[in-house]
């Protein structure tokens, strides 16, 4: 069976849309950096977390905008009307197509993030956004580290305390 030139475009497009939405949102994490980021001396501040609060993180892309506006143009114009009516039932699709794409692209590529408003040793009071990777709570000790206009919350590594050494009872050795 053959399929028509404008279905095989259609689903090659929904493919697209789907492996597409899949992979545009960008990283926000604190443990993860890109490779223009390694290499390169980054500013260090101390703080304290004053207050965590979670958040959606969505994505700004507009990809899930425009192939939302192609399949839909492309659907609605190969199987609604003919001539002009084509044409008006293919712009009433993208526009539909474009609109549903961009909720869609966004929805999907939400992620889990958390606003940390911080008490910096400077006396300075800042928030920062980032995914919810790591975990925070009020009075912890954190590094804000910032590569040009990108910042990261990072908790300071507390040192390992020494292992208790028991004394010995020293009634147990006289004799």
């Amino acid at each position: 069976m053959n399929t028509p030139l404008p279905g095989r475009l259609l689903a090659a497009t929904a493919v697209a849309l789907a492996t597409l939405l899949s992979g545009c949102a960008s990283d926000r994490s604190a443990n993860a950096y890109l490779p223009s980021e390694a290499l390169n001396e980054a500013r260090v501040r101390n703080g304290e977390v004053e207050s965590v609060r979670p958040v959606k993180i969505r994505s700004d892309s507009d990809l899930g905008k425009i192939i939302g506006a192609i399949v839909g143009g492309v659907a609605a114009s190969d199987n609604i009307g003919r001539g002009g009516g084509s044409a008006v039932a293919g712009v009433l699709g993208a526009t539909v197509g474009g609109a549903v794409g961009n909720a869609l692209g966004k929805e999907v590529n939400a992620k889990d993030g958390v606003e940390i408003v911080l008490q910096m040793d400077n006396d300075e009071t800042i928030a920062i956004v980032q995914e919810a990777d790591v975990e925070f709570v009020p009075g912890q000790k954190v590094r804000v580290i910032t590569r040009g206009r990108v910042s990261r919350v990072v908790p300071i590594p507390q040192p390992e305390k020494p292992a208790r050494i028991e004394q010995a009872d020293e009634h147990l050795y006289d004799k």
